[in-house]
């Protein structure tokens, strides 16, 4: 997708709307779609980025990147002129110099959380789980909601087996914090998981190429 062709996002956008606010906490204050960055399959985060309708999520994922404070500020800048919701992700120093509104931890980070919170009471936390067994644990340590992946087929190199609608569902209903399907979620499988007790809908491709 690119800034001339925002559909899809729209889309899922409406989609998103339509998920039940079905646990305490509603969303945990996070938005219903969220837009994950990747350096490989979505290089040019910016522009995917000012396309998206007001209300979304962004989590920008650097990797690393040596540009990765250049492209913070220039998307949390988009992200104050639109009105979106910004984490930062794995990368508390950086969230903060940019102004961001909280911070995405990766699985392996999940202890983090508590330290997080208490050191920025505000902000929104997410965590990514990969696993029923990981989203066990995200449950208790204070985070806002959860990543779960991979729910459909993926293109991320780290995508193992999906969880499927089904067995996803069953985790959203004894889930206790807000679940965000992630993994092959575009605006044709998200219509899947209307039923889910899922809280929102994430993803990578869906925004960079669109519907299938």
């Amino acid at each position: 997708m690119s800034s001339s062709n925002p559909i899809p996002a729209e889309t899922l956008f409406r989609l998103a709307a339509r998920l039940p606010e079905v646990k305490a906490g509603a969303r945990g204050g996070l938005p219903a779609l969220v837009f994950v960055t990747d350096p490989h399959r979505s290089p040019e985060p910016q522009k995917i980025t000012s396309a998206l309708p007001p209300g979304t999520g962004v989590i920008y994922r650097s990797f690393g990147s040596p540009d990765a404070e250049k492209v913070a500020h220039e998307l949390a800048n988009i992200a104050r002129d639109i009105g979106l919701v910004l984490l930062i992700g794995a990368d508390a120093d950086l969230a903060a110099r940019v102004g961001a509104d909280g911070v995405h931890l990766p699985e392996r980070w999940l202890h983090r959380a508590p330290e997080l919170r208490r050191r920025h009471r505000n902000w929104l936390l997410t965590g990514a789980a990969h696993s029923p067994r990981a989203l066990r644990r995200a449950e208790g340590l204070g985070l806002d909601g959860a990543l779960v992946s991979p729910v459909f087929p993926s293109r991320s190199p780290s995508a193992g087996t999906p969880l499927g609608p089904i067995r996803f569902a069953s985790l959203c209903r004894t889930a206790r914090i807000p679940i965000f399907a992630l993994g092959g979620v575009d605006a044709i499988t998200a219509r899947r998981l209307l039923s889910s007790e899922a809280s929102g809908f994430a993803a990578v491709d869906a925004f960079v190429h669109g519907a299938p």
